[in-house]
């Protein structure tokens, strides 16, 4: 007996591993032993119901002898002019008839030859039915037939007493194997055809329903090797939720990479203002203190920038109940290192801030808007920044929202360009240095905080207008 492991292996190796050769090996093994059933079915229906034929036939000719034959007085038979089948009247004809009664006995023509089975006397209205019986024939050689037998009692004669007589009608054995033996070739044949014919219609009926996997499997060829985005939605019910979770990967992955992308950019983005602050300290004459306390905060910062974009990396999120941020500190800690960076312009910045608002949020998000949105109002401004916070209204129970608005007294941006500098990678004007991804990054996270983003012209100062609101209970 062969080992457990290497009888699964042998078995594994002839599994077939397509679906269609499944169902249609399955399809076809249900359907030859439907049809073998069948077949079974009706050759034995065919040989019950010949057999039950050949004894009614018998009988009917045993009836018919009874009603043509006629006894004399003195006890002789006469017999039908005409034999109720030809095969009576020929010698060795396979229908064989035989009378017995008390004064002698009569035998047809075909019964003239043969050795057939010794037939006796039956009772009145008896019947027998009996057989395969031997018999030898005309020939000599050996057979076999098939006996009907009816007793009678002859009550016409004039003398009043009853004359029994009984008739024997046999037949050839080989005639019902005969029959039986046509009708086997005859069903079998056609079966046979049939098999062959639904065995290609089921094929095909296979190959039509198997259709839509076959194309939901290019489907997913094409989107491999990026011809397609997605998987369309024209696929039977059945299939919609495979194509669903396919999509779902597809787009789960393009938003990973995306967002990989995306943090790598942001990170080099928000590390660009530190490294700006510490060359601005190296040009500039400084001693060797305020360097050293200068490259500690600004290397700091950069140490935060860098935890936080990693971290929400792998969030992909942020804290639904995070605690309070005061917005001040993080905005004095980024407008002096901006302020050194733009000393040549002199731009100064003010705070507006409200002593009670907070950010209820994560607070590297907090230092990635702010130093953001100040970053491009130092930019553009000529010379004044203004940082304006207000708490956004609050419902009962619930925390206050925020209100947050940076203005500055640059040229502004046209109404019809701010969707155009909202878009990641995309700068208001390609003469200025810059990315053209810190307004981008400020809209990733108002959009995370289920907040809105506003940009128009200020009324304050007459330049652009940058305006941040969260909602209540955030």
């Amino acid at each position: 007996m062969p080992p457990v492991p290497a009888a699964q292996e042998t078995l594994a190796r002839w599994r077939p591993r397509s679906l269609q050769t499944r169902q249609l090996w399955a399809a076809s093994l249900g359907l030859v032993a439907f049809l073998a059933l069948t077949g079974y079915a009706l050759d034995r229906a065919f040989f019950d119901v010949a057999s039950q034929g050949q004894r009614e036939r018998l009988a009917s000719y045993a009836l018919y002898y009874a009603a043509e034959t006629e006894f004399a007085r003195d006890g002789s038979l006469i017999p039908p002019d005409v034999p109720p089948d030809g095969r009576f009247d020929r010698p060795g004809g396979g229908l064989y008839a035989i009378i017995e009664f008390p004064d002698g006995r009569w035998s047809s023509l075909s019964a003239q030859g043969p050795v057939l089975p010794e037939a006796d006397m039956l009772a009145g209205s008896e019947e027998r039915n009996d057989g395969p019986l031997p018999m030898t024939r005309s020939d000599g050689t050996r057979g076999e037939v098939y006996r009907y037998g009816l007793g009678l009692v002859d009550a016409t004669r004039g003398d009043a007493t009853e004359f029994p007589y009984t008739i024997w009608v046999m037949e050839d054995a080989g005639t019902l194997p005969r029959q039986v033996s046509r009708f086997r070739r005859a069903l079998w044949g056609n079966l046979g055809i049939a098999a062959a014919v639904l065995l290609f219609l089921q094929a095909l009926v296979l190959r039509w329903s198997l259709l839509p996997l076959r194309r939901v499997i290019g489907e997913l060829h094409r989107v491999q090797r990026g011809q397609l985005a997605r998987m369309s939605g024209h696929h039977p019910r059945e299939l919609e939720p495979l194509t669903e979770s396919i999509n779902a990967l597809v787009e789960s992955e393009r938003e990973n990479l995306e967002r990989q992308r995306n943090t790598l950019a942001d990170l080099a983005h928000s590390l660009k203002t530190p490294l700006a602050v510490l060359r601005t300290r190296l040009e500039n004459p400084a001693t060797e203190a305020e360097l050293r306390e200068e490259m500690d905060v600004q290397l700091r910062r950069m140490n935060d920038l860098v935890g936080y974009q990693l971290t929400r990396a792998a969030a992909a999120g942020h804290k639904l109940f995070a605690a309070p941020v005061a917005i001040e500190p993080h905005a004095e800690q980024i407008v002096r290192g901006l302020e050194k960076i733009y000393a040549g312009k002199g731009t100064v910045c003010e705070f507006d801030i409200e002593p009670d608002a907070r950010f209820h949020g994560e607070p590297g998000d907090l230092q990635e808007l702010l130093g953001n949105l100040l970053e491009n109002a130092f930019k553009w401004a000529g010379s004044r920044v203004l940082l304006t916070v207000r708490s956004g209204g609050e419902g009962a129970g619930r925390r206050p929202g925020l209100v947050l608005a940076v203005d500055d007294d640059g040229p502004g941006i046209p109404p019809e360009k701010v969707a155009l500098v909202l878009q990641r990678g995309v700068r208001g004007d390609e003469r200025v240095h810059g990315h053209g991804i810190g307004l981008a990054i400020v809209q990733d996270i108002v959009r995370s905080y289920r907040g809105e983003l506003e940009v128009g012209k200020s009324p304050e100062l007459g330049g652009a207008r940058f305006e941040v609101r969260f909602p209540p209970g955030l």
